[in-house]
């Protein structure tokens, strides 16, 4: 079994090996090189803490990704899932005991306070450890769009009501993304961050038992993965966690839409890409082509990064960059 060591050292020399570097220009009054002259040891800093914090726990990478998802389609990508507060997003039920890695990028903050105080956003650090996230996980080596201002109010219902969920049906899910300016191709290319990270019983157990009249357990999901994902979850409260990529759970890659392939999608929305109704029509055949195609997949998920982090705020005028991320100055 390979060690934590050793998966750190691999996945440095995969990140190094994928060249795929995605090249962004100026839009929506980002650019990447936003902090050049007012920041120059950005870079370094946020990739020493997400170093050090996937050291730690490799899956950390697959938190900082979904958190920067999680950010963006609330309120746009402003930093609003940061905030502290009764209207916390944090307590959202997509994000209670879910979400995580809210620590590092306290941390990644801390050490900006100290090089280049009052001048980089909690929402732009929340994109930039993304992006490492990704890039120390083995992915692609995208470029990050800056210049974002941190909002002012956190939005709980539309933390609830906004975010995809795993039970959502794919025509469901699209719309969601259609509402933030995302089409169905983004649906698919980002869907395919599941290659990294792990998910609670709570959100696939209902595949595994009383799924319908007709099937006790879901008929699209592999038997012998419903059979170890049963034994998993049986008698426990939920919050067991399983590979969303099974047999390759750390490492950013195309695998993922391999397992759709193969009825080993993990979550109903994953295999639903798939297997659905919804799915045949839309995106099967999307995601036969990154199974087949890892440069393909690897180039069009920073592509789709880059827009999702394009999402704008609701009130970007109204921003500011926060002291501490957890509450407005």
């Amino acid at each position: 079994m390979e060690s934590r060591s050793d998966h750190s050292a691999s996945s440095r020399l995969l990140a190094g090996v994928v060249v795929l570097l995605c090249m962004c220009t100026a839009a929506s009054g980002l650019s990447c090189d936003f902090y050049d002259d007012s920041c120059p040891d950005l870079d370094s800093i946020v990739q020493a803490r997400v170093s050090a914090a996937m050291k730690a726990e490799a899956r950390m990478g697959a938190s900082l990704l979904r958190l920067h998802f999680h950010d963006c389609f609330v309120n746009g990508c402003d930093g609003s899932i940061l905030l502290d507060g009764p209207n916390s997003e944090k307590l959202a039920l997509p994000n209670l005991n879910s979400v995580r890695g809210y620590e590092v990028i306290d941390a990644i903050k801390a050490d900006l306070e100290k090089a280049c105080p009052g001048v980089v956003s909690c929402a732009d650090v929340v994109a930039y450890a993304a992006k490492y996230g990704v890039l120390l996980s083995g992915g692609p080596d995208y470029d990050v769009r800056l210049g974002r201002k941190d909002g002012l109010v956190a939005n709980q219902s539309g933390a609830n009501n906004n975010l995809p969920s795993p039970f959502d049906s794919i025509s469901v899910i699209t719309q969601r993304f259609k509402d933030v300016g995302l089409n169905t191709k983004d649906v698919v290319v980002l869907s395919g961050a599941h290659t990294i990270g792990r998910s609670r019983c709570v959100l696939f157990s209902s595949r595994l038992a009383n799924f319908s009249a007709t099937n006790s357990v879901d008929p699209t999901l592999d038997s012998s993965l419903a059979s170890s994902l049963q034994q998993l979850c049986r008698g426990g409260d939920g919050n067991q966690t399983a590979a969303l990529d099974a047999g390759s759970a750390d490492a950013f890659d195309n695998h993922y839409y391999q397992n759709l392939l193969a009825r080993k999608g993990l979550l109903s929305s994953d295999q639903g890409l798939f297997s659905s109704p919804d799915g045949v029509n839309a995106t099967k055949a999307l995601v036969q082509a990154y199974s087949t195609n890892s440069q393909r997949f690897l180039c069009d998920f920073g592509d789709s990064m880059i827009k999702m982090g394009n999402i704008p705020p609701l009130n970007a005028s109204a921003g500011q960059i926060r002291k501490k991320c957890s509450a407005v100055n």
